[in-house]
């Protein structure tokens, strides 16, 4: 399968994440956002395992479960704060 078809800017596969992302907010993760489902999508789940069609990737989405999903934006929060210095969070600490 070619790239396109199951790239995250393929209007089907939009379509699929955001009645993911509406499920996945009414169920369980109420605040989470389409760029984090985005950046899940083409940081772990497509990455380890590229669909080689529409459909494999429609399926991958919809298995898509809240506690693979938090587990990977806590790893990523983690990472992305390690590379941050402390003055980044001095609006947080109050500095």
């Amino acid at each position: 399968m070619k790239a396109e078809q199951f790239d995250i800017d393929n209007t089907q596969v939009q379509m699929i994440m955001v009645i993911k992302l509406q499920q996945l907010k009414r169920e369980y993760l109420n605040s989470l956002t389409y760029q984090s489902l985005e950046t899940y999508l083409a940081e772990e789940l497509f990455r380890k395992h590229p669909p080689r069609s529409l459909h494999e990737a429609a399926a991958e989405i919809i298995a898509v479960n809240a506690d693979d999903l938090v587990k990977f934006l806590a790893r990523k929060a983690l990472e992305d704060g390690k590379r941050q210095s402390l003055s980044d969070f001095l609006d947080v600490i109050g500095g």
